[in-house]
């Protein structure tokens, strides 16, 4: 069945965008919702006068997402774990965590759309990550995990104090 989309939905189209999908899913899932309408002469003439409409608000979010890129980019995450002597982690830094981080800085991304190398990070160091943003842009981000004492402060900050102890 040919429809017409309303509404962006995920893993099917973008507004405005004419989609063959099977009968049921149409009939139980896009039309009962409001996601989608039959393709017909009568709708086909509703789209088009809309098409303007659709485009700027496809455009403006190709600029939010730019500008989205640009600040994750810039951004600085830094996650403190629990981690051994010899820098392995008690745990990971999945897409979650990450997630929760970037939540933390202000920025609002689903797990889903963070991608880990392999996963997840099980160790103590700097990695990259991607974000997948609208189309086809992609922020990379860069994560340092860090090694958390028992105290709760991170390793790095307690070399410090006690080099400042020394230093005095």
């Amino acid at each position: 069945m040919k429809v017409i989309l309303n509404v962006d939905v995920k893993s099917l189209g973008e507004e405005g965008d004419v989609k063959n999908v099977a009968n049921g899913y149409a009939r139980n899932y896009l039309l009962p919702r409001n996601l989608a309408v039959p393709y017909n002469e009568a709708t086909v003439l509703i789209f088009e006068a809309k098409k303007a409409e659709i485009e700027a608000r496809k455009e403006q979010k190709r600029k939010d997402s730019a500008s989205l890129k640009e600040k994750l980019e810039a951004a600085a995450i830094e996650i403190t774990m629990p981690a051994a002597a010899n820098g392995k982690l008690f745990g990971a830094v999945t897409s979650n965590i990450v997630a929760e981080t970037l939540a933390k800085l202000g920025f609002d991304i689903e797990r889903k759309r963070i991608e880990i190398p392999g996963s997840s990070i099980k160790t103590v160091g700097n990695y990259k990550a991607s974000v997948k943003l609208y189309e086809a842009q992609v922020a990379e981000i860069h994560i340092a995990v860090k090694a958390q004492a028992s105290d709760g402060k991170a390793v790095e900050e307690k070399a410090e104090a006690k080099a400042e102890e020394k230093a005095e």
